[in-house]
């Protein structure tokens, strides 16, 4: 299954796109979910239907899907009662009643999350188009699978599970309880469910659509997006300029002003990005017949992948260098900490923790350059760990 991520700057027609190039998948004879994220029912009145927590037939081929936030936080607060029932009736601690509790910031994204991965281990759809918040917020929903497994990892490493029969002996040594083995169940459950979440988002056949009005705000926030989406290692396959003016306006007219920052917008995008212009409609697109008027363009099957590669200079430079792609990056706002294995990357606004190829774990930073929107970090062997030649 294709899937197809789209966000961008708040106010730009995002959720539009997104039901257009759907229902465009659809029309092509493409099995398609439209998976929405919005508290509010925005695809359903982009659509002209009622959309919610039960998968809705648009017509055929299309399926529109918004999971309810409320009701799986409730669901899952239910579900976490009944596995800690023994630990709670010890404790005399009162049962929660789900439905007197709202939900918790964050739900929503934890919500968007499972369906992603329930809808990719479905296999019942040929493309999955997610309405993603926008693009602050997705980006950090982006980053939660990674960086959540990445925390498990370090407050409960699973090899010292394998201790668990030592774990009463070594409570009364150090004096304090142990983690209990429920813990360790739970913590390798959540592992689990983020893994199979990050697989999606990693996926080749994922990629990541923009959204934004070409326009001098809309420029600033594709530029900041494009560097966190590639700090992260996703893919974009086009960017479409939403709502773009009518170019035979009169001169003098009030939209001369306007068009004029649309035109050095476009000319910019256009030298980092495939640009698909969508046309204004003149009013608020409403329904089927208004979204095919759109004409937005289908999904990219060509999209290249992210790769980030080691290139061996061994013999003419003695170093070893990691090519990291960064458009939009700036000098002066990066940022770059080895620690043990892994290499923290900070990049503007965005962080990222990376686990070093193997063969660069074996090597000292001995430097880093940034050209051409890539950079370029050196690393020259430990001569205590590299292979020494007899």
């Amino acid at each position: 299954m294709r899937t197809l991520l789209i966000t961008g700057p708040g106010g730009t027609g995002r959720t539009t796109v997104a039901a257009a190039t759907a229902l465009a998948a659809a029309r092509q004879g493409t099995t398609t979910l439209l998976l929405g994220t919005d508290r509010d029912d925005t695809l359903g009145t982009a659509l002209g239907l009622r959309t919610g927590p039960a998968p809705t037939p648009v017509e055929p081929g299309l399926t529109v899907w918004r999971p309810d936030a409320a009701q799986g936080f409730r669901d899952g607060l239910a579900a976490l009662q009944d596995r800690a029932a023994s630990a709670l009736d010890l404790l005399g601690a009162a049962r929660l009643d789900p439905e007197d509790l709202t939900p918790l910031p964050g739900a929503e994204d934890l919500a968007l999350l499972r369906a992603l991965r329930e809808a990719a281990l479905a296999e019942a759809y040929d493309l999955l188009v997610v309405d993603l918040p926008p693009a602050p917020r997705a980006l950090a929903l982006l980053a939660a699978p990674e960086e959540l497994r990445r925390c498990l990892r370090r407050l409960l490493p699973p090899e010292r599970q394998a201790a668990r029969a030592l774990r009463p002996v070594l409570g009364r040594l150090a004096g304090v309880p142990m983690p209990a083995e429920a813990l360790y169940e739970a913590a390798a459950r959540w592992d689990l469910e983020l893994a199979a979440a990050e697989a999606v988002l990693a996926d080749r056949h994922t990629v990541v659509r923009l959204v934004a009005e070409p326009g001098p705000a809309g420029a600033d926030a594709v530029r900041t997006t494009a560097l966190g989406l590639a700090l992260r290692g996703l893919r974009t396959d086009l960017l479409v300029a939403n709502r773009v003016l009518p170019e035979d306006a009169p001169a003098d007219s009030w939209l001369s002003g306007p068009l004029a920052q649309q035109r050095k917008t476009l000319d910019e995008w256009r030298g980092s990005h495939d640009v698909r212009p969508v046309a204004h409609l003149g009013r608020d697109p409403r329904g089927t017949d208004d979204l095919a008027a759109l004409g937005v363009p289908g999904v990219n099957p060509d999209a290249s992948p992210v790769e980030w590669p080691v290139t061996d200079r061994l013999a003419a430079d003695g170093v070893l260098v990691w090519h990291i792609p960064l458009p939009g990056a700036v000098r002066e706002e990066l940022d770059l900490i080895r620690r043990g294995d892994e290499l923290v990357v900070a990049a503007g606004p965005f962080r990222r923790v990376v686990p070093l190829p193997s063969a660069l774990r074996r090597c000292t930073v001995d430097g880093a350059a940034l050209r051409d929107g890539t950079l370029a970090v050196r690393f020259a062997p430990d001569p205590q760990l590299w292979p020494r030649e007899r």
